[in-house]
């Protein structure tokens, strides 16, 4: 069998599996969730082997040592993918949520409810516990999963969708509401991205360049946020110590994170005061500052920032910084440089905090609090799929409602229309 024909067959085979999860009862599928988590336990052993596998290969090919930390299936790394599990069984369904309804002059009653978006193809790299939480959240939201991890965990990721695999055929589900394209081949990422007939919706996970790969060459709709540029603004209100806590937190606590801020907005008023102190906490973590010509007045060691900079994850610790004259200048630079992901305030004035959430359209935006809470599990979603900047259909941290679509259903006696 050609490499498209087998993907082809994975995904026929997914749409006719989404059926059958799709009318599942929600304690039909929270049984399942708990036995898989079970079952990820019971096979610690196996994935500890497997994941040895990926992790020879990746020493071999001189991976980096935080690419192999994300790549690893320590205990505690399986312990968490079984909790994730266990987390989904107690979240509540949104499947046959009924979330509006009202009735018309004419007396027909016309009301929404959330329905699965059927097949969900997520396209993924180097974190094997990814597979497990994907296929938890797809399979909690009544849809069916094609996985497609990268190539450097493919034998880790086997592995899980093996197990998972097995608990739900106990169950009496379809195992091809499970699948994982087996091959590291690019060239069947290119014959799934092309079955919109099977498929319903790609989400990418992973740096830009995989995004836009996909965004390029899908078929299918996409969602997807490519980076995360995320600001936070200290305004002339600013009570220091909270400022200096939400800072370094933003930035030292996991800099390789999308939710990390990478730009750091400060208000003239305070700047001669503040800068000086937050760049030196900043630099005591090793944090390369780069700064406008107003920041390199008033703090040393700190590299001129070039407008690409204000564009720029870095992933590092390596933070842009400019002094802003007011409001307008913020929401500006936000605007312009931003990605639509988390941004944030520091402030004591409500007036300016309420301007702030107003006037920011990114996905996620605070008062007073660190960027790094811009995840599902974080905000209440119990677990997410991916974060979304696209704005349709979904827009911040994915959890399982936006896993779901919603369809009109009408009730009427007789009514036709004039």
């Amino acid at each position: 069998m050609s490499m498209e024909n087998e993907v082809l067959k994975i995904a026929r085979d997914a749409k006719t599996a989404s059926k059958t999860l799709s009318n599942l009862s929600s304690g039909a599928k929270d049984d399942v969730l708990r036995r898989m988590s079970d079952e990820i336990i019971n096979e610690a052993d196996l994935l500890k082997r497997e994941n040895e596998k990926d992790l020879e290969n990746a020493k071999r090919n001189g991976l980096s040592k935080a690419f192999i930390d994300r790549l690893t299936l320590s205990d505690s790394t399986i312990n968490a993918m079984a909790e994730g599990l266990r987390e989904v069984a107690i979240l509540p369904d949104p499947v046959g949520e009924v979330t509006r309804m009202w009735r018309r002059p004419n007396n027909l009653l016309v009301g929404k409810v959330r329905i699965p978006l059927g097949v969900i193809g997520i396209i993924y790299e180097s974190r094997p516990n990814v597979t497990a939480d994907a296929a938890g959240l797809c399979l909690k939201s009544g849809n069916a999963v094609i996985l497609r991890g990268g190539s450097e965990a493919i034998n880790s990721n086997l592995a899980i969708t093996r197990i998972l695999q097995h608990v739900i055929q106990q169950e009496g589900i379809p195992k091809e509401a499970i699948q994982i394209i087996p091959v590291t081949d690019r060239t069947a990422v290119n014959a799934m991205l092309k079955l919109e007939d099977y498929i319903d919706v790609i989400i990418p996970r992973g740096g830009e360049d995989l995004i836009r790969f996909v965004v390029q060459n899908s078929s299918i709709p996409v969602i997807k946020h490519y980076k995360g540029v995320c600001h936070i603004f200290v305004d002339e209100s600013a009570d220091f110590a909270m400022a200096e806590n939400i800072i370094m937190n933003a930035k030292t606590q996991r800099p390789g994170v999308c939710n990390a801020v990478e730009t750091l907005l400060v208000h003239k008023d305070i700047a001669s005061n503040f800068l000086p102190f937050i760049i030196g906490k900043l630099q005591d973590k090793t944090v390369e500052i780069r700064g406008c010509p107003e920041v390199l007045k008033v703090a040393s060691n700190v590299k001129e920032a070039k407008d690409e900079d204000w564009y720029e994850e870095y992933l590092n610790l390596t933070l842009s910084v400019k002094v802003v004259n007011n409001m307008d200048e913020v929401i500006n630079h936000i605007t312009k440089y931003g990605s639509l992901h988390t941004e944030a305030i520091v402030t004591s004035d409500y007036e300016n905090s309420q301007r702030f959430l107003k006037e920011v359209n990114s996905s996620v935006v605070l008062v007073n609090a660190s960027t790094r809470f811009s995840d599902g599990n974080q905000l209440g979603l119990g677990a997410e799929i991916g974060i979304s900047t696209t704005k349709l259909h979904a827009f911040g941290p994915m959890g399982l409602e936006e896993l779901t679509t919603c369809k009109f259903i009408v009730h009427g006696n007789g009514q036709i229309r004039s």
